[in-house]
């Protein structure tokens, strides 16, 4: 098991609005607030914390320099204040925290961007022309109150650059050193609004659903960027912002996808896509630096990437065609559509994620019409592909196992064939066949234990060599192979022998590609049973003998605990004898 350690963040969260400000400010036991807030919001806050408001500051500055913070000092004891309310963007949170940083005041955040560092024990501040970076629990505030309205009018440009200074906090939080469980859940949800709800906001500003996902996009984003060490991302946007006055949010989203290729980051090129069709800088030069100005900043190469917009070489994006590709779809029956998505999108993340070669590619379709030339009505190579892949099994289980009280059920195999001929109870099926043998002694019951009669049973089974009658051309009709019916108490008795393991047919492609993976292409010695009657789900499923060869390493991944039964010794005979009870169910189960 990988080791990882994650702490929870403890800031309270609300989604509400900026109405509720007075209620959470209560919570905090606040009775001289100050409030840090431009007038656009500030006024109204000011009225709604009415008299748990002791004094307002309204020139928090972007950078968070230590200047200001000392201005803000004064009128923290100038009014004796007991917390901090900060109503606006990065800037006004700065302020609170670099405030709570020096007062362990506690703080009552309410954004109006979607930066996300509100959610975060990290503070930025600049003196000297220099950014420094710090993590302290003391700036951390104790409530966020988040409010969809306060975005509606946040112009398109300055959405877009805070939505992907955001989305920074999530991408870095994927490739940090510490990252772990958690946060990887945290950063994909956050990924997924955000890069959902920034197009549709440049569309539609006043789209709420889009500015509410992406209020939570950041929110998840900032609790990422809290639970982990930051990367050369942020060291860059906070180095360069700090030196030479660069605006936060707009280098954060110049910066990203840049670093993302720099750091051979999955996705890189659909981000570059992102922010090309967001109205936002795409380069360092809008934002007044030049070549002159990074000479010797550290990831100098980046940087002058970056100053020109040129766009560093990265994996295409494949994500218009595989839309393309799932849209043709449109016109399918709803379950015909879902089966073609999930499988175009499945197979061309597969073919990006393994950047599959044309060698590659061609091989496997050679692989598969090889399959497809080799299969018949005697032998089924899809089907035993499908089996070594363990896909057969897979949907065995999806099929079979909402009935937990009936006996399990197992793959079909490629050896069954239709039709197999009605014999009556007693019959021998090996017929004189050299093997050890077996007396077979079975009954089928309901959930209830009540018989099931008349039920059609159809067994078939290999040889002692380990061949089915239909791999075999020199025989003459169904061998180890006949359709039974339960009597009036359900059971079934006939003769046969004792089943030996086998290899399964190796002289085709699926032989090819086990040979080539390392993997022997053995069976587990067992029985097949597929059990029908009117009314009653179908049992296909298979008896194992117990201590046979091959039960842990079954090549079509088909043992089950519950189905490997004793083939019991006979004192004083030579053969072995098999007692065992099926449980089927209803068709309604």
């Amino acid at each position: 098991m990988t080791s990882f350690s994650y702490a929870a963040n403890p800031v309270r969260v609300v989604f509400g609005s900026l109405d509720d400000v007075g209620d959470e400010a209560d919570r905090l036991g606040l009775g001289r607030a100050l409030l840090v807030a431009g007038p656009r919001y500030g006024d109204r806050a000011a009225r709604l914390l009415g008299p748990r408001l002791a004094a307002r500051f309204e020139d928090a500055v972007m950078h968070t320099p230590v200047d200001v913070t000392e201005r803000a000092l004064k009128v923290v004891a100038e009014h004796d204040v007991d917390g901090v309310v900060a109503v606006g963007g990065g800037s006004a949170t700065g302020l609170a925290k670099a405030i709570a940083l020096r007062t362990d005041l506690p703080q009552l955040i309410v954004p109006t961007t979607y930066a996300g560092s509100e959610l975060t024990s990290v503070l930025g501040e600049t003196a000297d022309g220099r950014k420094t970076t710090r993590r302290s629990p003391k700036v951390r505030p104790e409530v966020v109150l988040y409010d969809v309205d306060l975005t509606l009018s946040l112009p398109v440009a300055v959405s877009a650059a805070s939505g992907i200074n955001a989305l920074a906090h999530a991408v870095e939080a994927r490739y940090a050193p510490d990252a772990n469980p958690m946060t990887d859940l945290l950063a994909a949800e956050a990924i997924r609004l955000l890069t959902d709800a920034l197009p549709r906001i440049v569309a539609n500003p006043s789209d709420v659903d889009a500015r509410a996902g992406a209020l939570r996009g950041a929110w998840l984003a900032g609790s990422c960027l809290d639970s982990v060490a930051m990367g050369l991302h942020h060291r860059l946007c906070h180095h360069l912002g700090g030196k030479f006055g660069l605006p936060h949010a707009e280098t954060h989203a110049v910066l990203l996808p840049y670093v993302m290729t720099h750091l051979g980051v999955a996705d890189a090129n659909d981000v570059f896509e992102l922010t090309a069709s967001l109205p936002i800088p795409h380069s360092l030069a809008e934002l007044g630096l030049t070549e002159a100005d990074i000479a010797g900043e550290p990831e100098a190469e980046l940087l002058r990437q970056a100053v020109n917009g040129t766009r560093p070489t990265a994996p295409p994006s494949l994500k218009a065609l595989t839309r393309q590709v799932v849209e043709s779809f449109a016109g399918a029956p709803d379950r015909v559509r879902e089966l073609l998505t999930d499988l175009v999108e499945t197979l061309h993340a597969y073919a990006i994620r393994t950047d599959l070669t044309q060698e590659e590619w061609e091989y496997a379709i050679g692989f598969l019409t090889r399959t497809g030339q080799i299969s018949s009505d005697t032998r089924q190579e899809f089907i035993l592909l499908s089996d070594t892949l363990g896909v057969s099994s897979v949907v065995d289980v999806l099929t079979n196992s909402r009935t937990p009280d009936t006996t399990p059920s197992a793959v079909l195999g490629p050896f069954y064939v239709e039709g197999p001929p009605e014999t009556p109870q007693g019959a021998d099926l090996a017929d004189g066949l050299p093997g050890t043998p077996l007396w077979t002694d079975v009954r089928v019951v309901d959930t209830g234990d009540n018989p099931v009669p008349d039920a059609v049973v159809d067994v078939w089974q290999s040889n002692e060599d380990g061949f089915y009658d239909v791999q075999l051309p020199d025989v003459d009709g169904p061998v180890l192979r006949a359709r039974f019916r339960t009597d009036a108490d359900g059971r079934l008795r006939f003769a046969t022998i004792v089943p030996s393991a086998y290899p399964i047919p190796a002289d085709g492609p699926v032989g090819q590609m086990l040979d080539t993976a390392g993997r022997h292409p053995y069976r587990a010695p067992h029985v097949h049973f597929m059990i029908a009657k009117p009314g009653y789900r179908t049992l296909i499923t298979q008896l194992f003998v117990a201590g046979g060869e091959y039960l842990d390493s079954d090549t079509v991944f088909g043992v089950k605990d519950g189905l490997i039964v004793d083939f019991t010794e006979q004192p004083g005979e030579t053969g072995r004898r098999l007692e065992f009870t099926f449980r089927i169910s209803g068709s309604s189960a």
